[in-house]
Order: C-alpha cells, then structure tokens, then sequence
C-alpha cells in the first residue's frame, strides 16, 4: 500500500489488540496516528481490552499520538474519539486513511469524502497480503471476544478474503 498518513479510531485498536492481531497495523501501514482522545479512551486507566498492547506500540514508535488542536467541526452526533479522529483527517494537511468501525462515524467520513477502513476491511487486507492464513479464524476469534458485527457483514468480508 502507498505511503500515507493513517488516523485510527478506539474500536479497530482495540479489537486487534483482543486478538493479538494489533501487530498487522504495523505490517500494513508502518505508522498509525491517534488523537489524544483516542489515546485517552484506549488507555485511559490501563484496565481497557488492549490496553498493554496499544501502549506498548505506542512505546515502540509505531502508534504516534498527536494534539486534538482543531475544535471545529464538532461532530456533535459522534463520540469524542471518533470525532477528534474525524477533525484531524480534515486538519492535518495531507490525505487519510481514516480506521473505523462505528457505523455512524464512517457515514460521516463517507460524505466527507475521507477514506475509510474497518476492523474486518484491515483483516481482510491482511489475508490478501499474506499476513495472515486465515481471516475466518481471526473473525471467530473477534466474535468470541464480543466484537458485535453482523453476520451478513462478515460473509462479505469472507467473500472479499476468498474464503465463502
């Protein structure tokens, strides 16, 4: 994939780290930026799914942590993450890849013309670029960690892997 700037949202870092996957961000995009928002809500007080695994990422450089400096526009209808990640890919000057899963938050990002891609979108990703053998098996792993995702959802992204 082409070198750009990569703004992820709370729930695609979460999910993969609650399956030890949060390594393919790393793999697929070398450096993932969040805004302090997201930071705030996927380390807040360490006790968060994935805590210790973002924070390590973070540690180690690949997961870069930048000010929520733009107050506008305030996306009242999405949460402070998603938001804050929304301003920035609008703000920081160069093209996103913006990383999301809420339903609400992408059709946003849709209207505004921001590219987006979710939790089962970077498994996909990574099975085609043979990071990993098998999205089916990480999906179940997903699921019975209580990522909440529909079925039909998950049949086209196992269409899209190759795997129906």
């Amino acid at each position: 994939m082409a070198q750009r700037f990569v703004l992820s949202d709370a729930s695609p870092l979460i999910a993969l780290a609650l399956v030890d996957r949060l390594d393919l961000l790393r793999s697929l995009f070398g450096t993932v930026v969040i805004t302090e928002l997201v930071h705030a809500e996927v380390v807040a007080d360490g006790s968060k799914p994935g805590a210790a695994a973002i924070t390590a990422a973070i540690d180690a450089q690949w997961i870069s942590v930048i000010a929520d400096e733009w107050p506008q526009p305030a996306f009242a209808a999405l949460d402070e993450g998603e938001a804050s990640t929304l301003r920035a890919a609008l703000n920081v000057g160069v093209p996103c890849l913006v990383l999301i899963d809420e339903r609400a938050g992408r059709t946003i990002a849709a209207g505004l013309d921001i590219p987006i891609a979710g939790t089962l979108g970077l498994i996909v990703l990574a099975k085609k670029r043979g990071l990993i053998a098998s999205a089916k098996a990480v999906f179940a792993d997903l699921l019975q960690k209580d990522f909440r995702v529909g079925a039909q959802m998950i049949r086209e992204a196992l269409v899209q892997a190759g795997e129906s």
